[in-house]
């Protein structure tokens, strides 16, 4: 029996080339799809023998031809906030028309009780994958520790790590680790109808967060809480489109509600490791 064909989208995206990255170690590159808006984007990954086909969620017409002869589908959710549940339907319904054996799906840790916003998306995809009748496994990821060291330049420059979470924890893991359980999943063996709640093995507030960029670099960095209204005109102001901004904060204030901890050890246990400790990605942002 020959391997299974698996797409990936978004896969110029910084989770979607990490995906195939470790599908590359483990799958012949003939048979894995990069499914892209820009082709052009990835052509890196055409030169090492992967597939490389157009599809932009905006146009369905793209969807329906990339999705061609594909066994199971790695639907990466868009980041256009507010446009994600029709854009995802336009994903569903041509990975239906298609044929595919398997659509999985990135949502959000605890989707259906979580306390943040950007839910609320997550929520409506994972019911139209379900209505849609295809075999699904839905990959509830929760925060990326990247998207904190995203931040370093300025917490470096202003000695502060701003937020409004609190004592809340984030149970992050490398992005790294998110695309090795995506990949699992794509390459197990009867995956379907599981619901992963996914996350870091060790979870830590911001304020650890600031004490472990302090420790590192040897500089006083400490972590100042702000009202939430407050932190999304701070992130506003440093240049931050305003509804990211006001994105950013209630997350924040989500994790102050207990909605990105975590101590399942869920994703540690599919990728058959511990996940990346914060120190080690604190480490790799810093060099």
């Amino acid at each position: 029996m020959s391997p299974q064909t698996l797409l990936v989208t978004g896969a110029s995206g910084q989770l979607g080339r990490l995906v195939l990255e470790a599908l590359l170690e483990r799958h012949p590159a003939e048979r894995l799809v990069a499914a892209v808006r820009h082709p052009a984007a990835v052509a890196d990954l055409a030169a090492r023998g992967v597939q490389v086909r157009e599809a932009d969620y905006t146009r369905p017409e793209t969807l329906r031809s990339a999705f061609q002869g594909v066994d199971r589908l790695l639907l990466i959710s868009s980041n256009a906030i507010g446009q994600r549940t029709a854009q995802h339907r336009a994903v569903v319904e041509a990975a239906r028309a298609a044929g595919v054996g398997l659509l999985a799906y990135t949502s959000v840790l605890r989707a259906d009780t979580s306390p943040l916003g950007l839910a609320r998306e997550h929520v409506e995809t994972e019911a139209l994958v379900r209505a849609s009748g295809l075999p699904w496994v839905f990959l509830r990821n929760g925060w990326y520790t990247e998207n904190h060291t995203a931040s370093l330049p300025a917490i470096l420059a202003h000695g502060a790590v701003l937020g409004a979470a609190g004592e809340g924890r984030f149970a992050t893991a490398a992005r790294a680790d998110y695309a090795a359980a995506a990949a699992q999943v794509l390459l197990a063996d009867h995956p379907e109808g599981q619901t992963l709640e996914l996350a870091g093995d060790t979870a830590y507030t911001l304020a650890d967060l600031a004490g472990e960029i302090a420790r590192q670099t040897g500089k006083p960095i400490v972590y100042r809480d702000l009202p939430q209204a407050e932190f999304a005109g701070a992130l506003t102001a440093a240049g931050l489109p305003g509804a990211f901004a006001d994105l950013l904060a209630d997350s924040d204030a989500g994790a102050k509600q207990g909605g990105l901890d975590d101590a399942g050890g869920q994703l540690s246990r599919l990728i058959g490791r511990p996940t990346t400790p914060l120190a080690e990605t604190v480490r790799r942002a810093l060099a």
